[in-house]
């Protein structure tokens, strides 16, 4: 049998998301108050919704899931692009880089069938108030959540399972801030066959399933609401969904903005400004998204503040 002449690739070396230094303390200074804001705004959700008891209701919980999913999501990925932004040589070793692409495949998918839970919640909410109660028992949103975790941890477990089988011999340079399937795949000197039907075909279904509970969620909430009289009651209706419905929009539209493309020298770019809205910028989002449009929501944050100027001005009155 002949024997191959290659050395197996022991670490990985980023391109990062701009090569230009005079951008690179800027964007540093960016992503670094993006990243907070996240972490701020989702702890903040956490908390404001642990707090009041009128938040402990299926749609709340399902949003503190997601907020707890957001950190995570972002965690796997900012903290290593503004560390990179500022090294000379962004380098990241063989197992750091599975392993971000690991849990980078957990959050994703678990967040995409999160969104989907949460659009079948306000489509029971909507369409079938009277069984709200009974249909989205403790019981069914705990499980429906788990799910969600369970599909992302399967999922990851796939690619990351056929991507560890892959022999790395030749190039190591992956032109992304992160590691991601396809920009590993493409420096592989074994066969990808396999990892580019699975990857397809596991990315599609899921995507798929997720997608298709969204929509047609969303269009027997719209029919419900147009045959609801009232300009009160249809107001109300819109007001409920309307924050999920950005949430939704927002991120798929960024997944779809990286993967409907073909990957070419002149996307490349596009590819990346793509990727850090959709891992960075997007988890920033949702929280704002939630506390501006959520009446419940302000008025929580707004009692809260209220009740911590007063504590303020009565320990400063005591001294």
């Amino acid at each position: 049998m002949e024997e191959r002449n290659w050395t197996q690739v022991t670490e990985f070396i980023f391109t990062g998301f701009t090569d230009r230094l005079d951008l690179q303390v800027p964007l540093f200074m960016m992503f670094l108050l993006i990243f907070v804001i996240t972490l701020v705004g989702n702890l903040g959700m956490i908390v404001l919704i642990r707090v009041n008891p009128r938040l402990h209701t299926p749609m709340y919980f399902f949003l503190s899931n997601l907020s707890f999913l957001d950190i995570c999501y972002s965690s796997s990925i900012t903290p290593r692009l503004l560390a990179d932004l500022l090294a000379e040589r962004k380098v990241i070793s063989y197992a750091a880089c599975f392993t971000q692409f690991y849990f980078y495949a957990v959050f994703a998918t678990t967040e995409c069938y999160l969104l989907a839970v949460m659009a079948y919640d306000r489509y029971v909410a909507i369409c079938n108030p009277l069984l709200y109660t009974v249909v989205m028992s403790t019981r069914v949103c705990a499980l429906l959540v788990a799910g969600s975790y369970m599909a992302g941890i399967l999922n990851a477990l796939v690619h990351t399972s056929i991507a560890l089988r892959l022999s790395f011999c030749g190039p190591n340079v992956i032109n992304n801030f992160y590691c991601e399937g396809p920009p590993l795949f493409a420096l592989s000197c074994s066969d990808t066959h396999v990892n580019d039907i699975v990857m397809f075909v596991v990315v599609g279904f899921n995507m798929i399933t997720t997608n298709l509970t969204v929509l047609i969620s969303y269009i027997c909430i719209l029919d419900t609401i147009l045959r609801v009289l009232s300009a009160e009651g249809r107001r109300k209706a819109f007001s409920t969904c309307a924050s999920h419905l950005m949430a939704v929009t927002i991120f798929y539209g960024a997944l779809a903005s990286m993967y409907s493309r073909p990957s070419s020298r002149q996307s490349q770019k596009l590819d990346k400004v793509a990727s850090v809205f959709y891992t960075v910028v997007t988890p920033m989002l949702n929280p704002l998204i939630y506390s501006l449009r959520n009446k419940e929501v302000k008025d929580t944050l707004r009692k809260m503040l209220k009740r911590k100027v007063l504590l303020t001005q009565n320990h400063l009155c005591r001294i």
